[in-house]
């Protein structure tokens, strides 16, 4: 292997690293762009509804999903991940009348999601769709569309879920993050979810939880 062939890849994989990133950028921007009513109506439906927020996608999607669940349930909003294949199969009991349901499908047309839709709409939740296909048959049963289209993917052969798992990726965080903001979420809050991490030992931990209060040596005062 010469050195000029190691050098002409690297070359190659930072080019490569670089459109990528312009990619993200382009689709950031798409995504800004896009912002409005839909995405404030989410967020108050969030606030208002009286049970969890369940995420729900298959694929990359639902690995996409299961993040955004993680960060709702860790910043203040009850959340779990439904997987659509075990949904079928019993897992449809975590969902329970009026929950809000946000199911992920860059298409809008997969088959595992949408066969959850009667179910969904007999127990009265409330859809959100984070689709790119706004005439699609996810978007026609959703309440609320939230729009993560993009101009094509990152990857070479445009196939790859690549810019379009970013932009889910940064609309949940978004949602995530205005729920904060609305409810005034503080570091004391927190630090009640993340007990086991450092901010959470420095403002719940007490002096009580350290010292010994048993089995203490002692010293006679006139030893």
């Amino acid at each position: 292997m010469s050195d000029s062939s190691s050098k002409s890849r690297g070359l190659s994989a930072i080019s490569a690293a670089r459109s990528l990133f312009d990619a993200y950028r382009g689709a950031i921007t798409r995504l800004d762009d896009a912002l409005g009513p839909p995405f404030a109506a989410a967020v108050e439906l969030i606030i208002g509804a009286q049970g969890h927020v369940v995420i729900c996608g298959m694929g990359k999607s639902g690995l996409i999903g299961r993040k955004i669940a993680a960060t709702l349930a860790s910043t203040g909003t009850p959340s779990l991940f439904l997987h659509p294949a075990e949904a079928i199969h019993g897992d449809l009991g975590m969902v329970r009348r009026n929950d809000v349901v946000i199911l992920i499908s860059n298409s809008g047309e997969t088959e595992e999601i949408l066969r959850l839709l009667p179910a969904f709409q007999r127990l009265d939740a409330q859809i959100i769709a984070l689709t790119a296909g706004a005439g699609s048959s996810l978007a026609k049963a959703a309440r609320i569309v939230l729009d993560i289209s993009v101009d094509r993917e990152a990857c070479p052969l445009n196939l790859a879920p690549t810019t379009s798992s970013m932009n889910t990726l940064v609309l949940g965080d978004a949602i995530s993050v205005a729920l904060m903001e609305a409810r005034g979420f503080a570091e004391t809050d927190f630090a009640m979810t993340h007990p086991g991490g450092a901010l959470g030992r420095r403002l719940l931990m007490k002096v009580r939880d350290q010292m010994r209060v048993d089995d203490l040596p002692f010293v006679a005062a006139d030893a």
